[in-house]
């Protein structure tokens, strides 16, 4: 075997350990992505392991560093750039202890275990064996969620109030009721294949489960929060009120964006594209015939019943008809589609409330299960009908579903780069396949065409209000004032929108920072090839290596640019 050879396989089996011990100490993420083979386990959420994974990935990033990247090939040079960026994103996380902010409205724990029913495989009396095993561990779960928030407490880290007081009924929702009408009871009642007796047999040891220990140890987690934690919550909105606060901040610009920016510079920027879409939105509203001021248009988008659905079903079918045109329209743009379909799914309902407009779930690479494309049914008047085309193009198809299908499709990449997440190049993606629509004429009804300028607008005014919330100590209501300004979302979306980026500062600097950097890179590759450009070759060129840093996509398609 060559030293080419011998290093690029020390390589890949760095890579594999980093796999299995990932699978094996997150078992819920093992079972998503189609691995059962931890399906009776859950994650262990002490300090302890948190300091034990830190540990690892020490170990891991030493190996990493004695392994001589001159001698591996250009994409395996790549897969070892892409490695090390993964283990520092976990290494420089480390300081910040973000298990000790455990709970919110829409990510948080009590909110994880409900969803192992989507994907826990459920048709047999040894997987039910493996779920009871799975509920039976969450006790244990809860101990050391409640040790991390009184961790937090002693730091100082704690969660907005306004937050909690969002939390507590969610998990409420969870404990009340009876056992036979539990989101965790819904499996069984759905099965159809079990004989009376096994069924019988499987009902009383599930209902012993929620009754005797789900209920009580959800009413334990809410006691805690409603006694305890919720006092000691501060009452500001930003992470520059937490330990190491603007560091943190900081870090979560580097994660979700790139490095050379500032959170000055990000505001900026998002001025600047919201005062450029607020003039596009003022043309188109004058070509619509409506005299008043945007904000008076904006109004009339928000309360006129004609932008609303009057049941969940015409919702449901005017989603259907987008998404199937989507998918008539798309294979013009690229030389290839998925093989993974896309499905419509409703929003459970216990975190309806809280939870964001739609957003999609990715399939396993094993094809187990379809992607999903999660659209939120509650509050219809606030899901407004010229939404649609934008958000189907951002979240299906050309967006998420594509993209992420198509790199877990990719041939000779590692399993960590066919499903690595970097942020700014995803969102920016799904942003830019919004764009994508008016390529597919998708937007010539002038009010889906507004929608998609709103949609841009609301991630030009999420530049302005993350950077405010976390570095200029805006206040909920500021947030929330300058959206309602410039947005025609309802007042509950907007809400609701301020609320998920205080519990993930950054993440939604990443949705223009990325599109801006693909519509440069498109604009450079039509100019310099003029004729010659093929929007299918310039798409392939971008997923051709899955999610990547911007930084190594620019490289990509300049030395793609350089040899055509």
């Amino acid at each position: 075997m060559s030293a080419t050879a011998t290093t690029a396989q020390a390589l890949h089996d760095l890579f594999d350990r980093h796999h299995q011990y990932i699978r094996k100490n997150a078992p819920e993420f093992a079972t998503y992505e189609g691995d059962h083979r931890y399906n009776d386990r859950l994650s262990d959420l002490s300090a302890s392991a948190a300091a034990e994974t830190i540990a690892q990935f020490e170990t891991f990033r030493g190996e990493l560093l004695q392994i001589e990247k001159g001698d591996l090939d250009k994409q395996d040079q790549l897969n070892y750039d892409m490695f090390l960026l993964l283990l520092e994103q976990t290494l420089d996380a480390a300081p910040f202890h973000e298990y000790e902010l455990a709970l919110n409205q829409m990510t948080g724990y009590h909110l994880e275990l409900p969803q192992l029913i989507d994907f826990q495989p459920l048709e047999t009396e040894a997987q039910y064996q493996d779920y009871f095993s799975r509920l039976a561990g969450f006790p244990a779960q809860v101990s050391d969620v409640i040790a991390n928030l009184e961790s937090g407490m002693a730091h100082g880290r704690t969660t907005p109030k306004h937050l909690m007081l969002q939390v507590l009924p969610q998990i409420q929702s969870l404990i009340s009721g009876d056992a036979v009408d539990s989101v965790f009871y819904i499996p069984l009642k759905q099965n159809e294949t079990f004989s009376e007796a096994v069924k019988a047999k499987l009902h009383d040891r599930l209902v012993e489960l929620i009754e005797n220990l789900i209920k009580p140890t959800y009413q334990r987690l809410h006691d805690f929060v409603e006694q305890t934690y919720l006092p000691a919550c501060r009452e500001t909105f930003g992470v520059y009120d937490l330990p190491e606060g603007d560091a943190y901040y900081r870090y979560c610009i580097k994660l979700y964006t790139t490095p050379e920016l500032t959170a000055d510079d990000i505001h900026e920027m998002g001025l600047k594209e919201v005062e450029r879409i607020a003039q596009a939105k003022t043309e188109l509203k004058l070509k619509l015939g409506f005299e008043g001021s945007t904000q008076e248009f904006n109004h009339h988008l928000r309360t006129s019943p004609e932008f609303t659905f009057g049941s969940v079903e015409e919702l449901w079918q005017k989603y259907e008809a987008v998404m199937a045109e989507a998918y008539e329209k798309t294979p013009a743009l690229f030389h290839q589609m998925p093989k993974a379909p896309c499905i419509l799914k409703p929003v459970e309902d216990y975190k309806a409330k809280s939870a964001p407009q739609a957003y999609y779930m990715p399939a396993p690479e094993d094809g187990s299960r379809p992607g999903a494309y999660y659209l939120n049914t509650h509050d219809l008047p606030s899901r407004p009908s010229y939404a649609v085309t934008a958000l189907t193009l951002h979240e299906a198809i050309p967006g998420h579903h594509l993209q992420i299908a198509l790199a877990q499709e990719l041939e000779g990449l590692p399993y960590f780069r066919r499903n690595m997440h970097v942020t700014a190049y995803i969102e920016g993606w799904g942003l830019y396949s919004e764009y994508l629509g008016y390529d597919m004429e998708m937007y010539n009804d002038p009010y889906q065409h507004y929608g998609a300028l709103s949609f841009e607008m609301w991630r030009a005014c999420r530049l302005v209000v993350d950077t405010g919330l976390h570095a200029k100590k805006w206040t909920r209501q500021q947030a929330i004032d300058f959206m309602q300004q410039h947005m025609a979302n309802s007042e509950a979306d907007i809400a609701s929108e301020v609320d998920r980026y205080m519990i993930l500062p950054g993440q939604a600097l990443s949705y223009k920072v990325g599109e801006i950097k693909i519509k440069q890179l498109r604009q450079r590759a039509e100019e310099t090839l003029g004729d010659r450009f093929d929007i299918r070759d310039f798409h392939d060129v971008v997923i051709r290596n899955g999610s990547v840093p911007l930084a190594v996509l620019e490289n990509e398609v300049n030395a793609w640019l350089a040899a055509a």
